[in-house]
């Protein structure tokens, strides 16, 4: 049977014989990715569809899932590219966002058949019999797994397709890439990966988010907005009785570009001046020089119960009396309304 083509991805589903009758029907795991600009809201709904189809759904943030759908397809009689087909339908109708999902008997294989799938959303099926024709033309540093470094390696002794290094004995590319690295890629490039689909959902988060209206250079505006955030975060997750043990922000500038990084707080906190002194940190690191802004996101990550947090007197009166002055307009703010009370800074900033 031969493999199928990049070109077959038509529509809503790869045409051909990729996935007709029982051409897949032992394929059993898709590979999903969502849009780079869906929101992490978005990307949760995503996962709730997937397990209709079945439990075995293994979130990969920022943007992919796996899903296993053996017992899918006894459910419904159907084969696996026929079920990716229906999930992209309902995703599409249902939710309103596109994905690009790859179809296979393993982790890796499928993976690799999504991004291969070109524009915002397909199905692209890589049937048992078809592994190989499939793999065997991808550039090395297509192969799952494999980094720049570790290509420019196999590069250098000539191995510039999947195919090629699949035709190399495992032993030899343990001795190039090192056993670690070495064995899962010689595995890979023939198609095995017994790595099983671990259901594993997102775990709990909160966001805040600010755009400007209109492309913002001013340095000074941008913190005072990122302030906004941080106190908007932590009403937000004391009202949830929660507490964030890291926090990551998203950087959204003009032409659609991100930039995002994470970092872990010293203990898990929901106070106001813990999270503002990250995320300021967090905004230095960005390293910006009048770069053109038109959004941010502030995400509180690995949540706690807040009653999990120990309340440890600091012997830091400034810090103790904040805290008390935090209590106090936490109050005030559920009597008066959200933001009624809230840092002068911010207020200029919304001016």
């Amino acid at each position: 049977m031969s493999g199928p083509s990049h070109s077959a991805v038509r529509g809503s589903a790869v045409r051909g014989s990729a996935v007709r009758g029982s051409a897949v029907r032992g394929s059993a795991v898709l590979h999903v990715r969502c849009a780079a600009a869906l929101p992490e809201e978005g990307y949760r709904e995503v996962l709730e569809l997937l397990r209709e189809f079945s439990p075995l759904v293994q979130a990969l943030p920022p943007r992919s899932a796996l899903v296993q759908v053996r017992g899918a397809q006894r459910y419904f009689g159907a084969d696996a590219g026929r079920i990716a087909e229906v999930v992209r339908l309902r995703a599409v109708a249902r939710l309103g966002t596109d994905v690009r999902i790859g179809v296979a008997g393993t982790w890796a294989v499928a993976s690799m058949a999504s991004a291969r799938v070109p524009g915002p959303g397909g199905v692209l099926s890589v049937p048992e019999g078809a592994v190989a024709d499939f793999l065997g033309p991808l550039p090395v540093e297509a192969l799952y797994g494999i980094g720049s470094k570790q290509a420019a390696v196999l590069r250098g002794y000539g191995l510039h397709t999947v195919g090629a290094l699949a035709a190399v004995p495992p032993g030899v590319v343990e001795r190039v890439l090192g056993r670690r690295a070495g064995r899962p890629a010689a595995e890979r490039a023939r198609g095995i990966d017994p790595r099983p689909v671990t259901p594993q959902g997102l775990p709990p988060s909160a966001a805040v988010r600010t755009g400007f209206a209109r492309h913002e250079l001013d340095g000074p505006l941008a913190r005072a907005e990122l302030l906004g955030l941080a106190v908007r975060l932590g009403a937000l997750l004391r009202g949830r009785r929660q507490a964030a043990r890291s926090l990551s922000l998203t950087l959204q500038f003009v032409g659609g570009t991100r930039w995002e990084k994470s970092r872990r707080l010293a203990e898990p906190s929901a106070h106001d001046e813990d999270l503002r002194a990250l995320a300021y940190r967090l905004l230095d690191a960005a390293g910006l020089q009048r770069a053109r802004l038109t959004g941010m996101v502030l995400r509180a990550e690995d949540l706690t119960g807040a009653e999990k947090t120990a309340r440890q007197i600091s012997l830091d009166p400034v810090r103790e009396a904040r805290l008390t002055v935090e209590a106090a307009i936490d109050r005030a703010n559920a009597r008066f309304g959200a933001g009624t009370v809230r840092p002068a800074a911010t207020f200029a900033a919304s001016a």
